[in-house]
């Protein structure tokens, strides 16, 4: 299994449109290209100001093949329309992945 993490850096001054066009249209369309089993958008919390607020978005593969897939067919396109919309407003650093282990908690009692 691989996780595709995106970190995206976000002016304040586009979060609410970036957001819903991340909710609504990015990751849906990401989402559509078959490459990937699920995703999550979260906001990162951090005590350091760095005049912005950054998100992370984890895109969940079943194989390497599948990631390389995406980054050769789909990739290309979904970052020129991000790049197109949102400018040097959101900035995104990509890491790759590789699950090694994957632990489920059996109790709800560390809430």
């Amino acid at each position: 299994m691989r996780i595709y993490n995106v970190t995206v850096h976000v002016e304040p001054s586009v979060e609410a449109d970036w957001l819903n066009y991340m909710v609504n249209q990015h990751i849906p369309d990401v989402m559509n290209t078959g490459s990937f089993t699920q995703a999550r958008i979260s906001k990162i919390e951090s005590d350091q100001d760095q005049g912005g607020l950054s998100y992370s978005i984890q895109y969940t593969a079943n194989s390497k093949e599948k990631l390389q897939e995406y980054h050769l067919n789909f990739a290309p396109q979904l970052q020129a329309d991000h790049l197109q919309k949102f400018g040097q407003k959101c900035l995104a650093f990509r890491t790759e992945m590789e699950v090694l282990a994957h632990f489920v908690s059996n109790s709800n009692a560390h809430d």
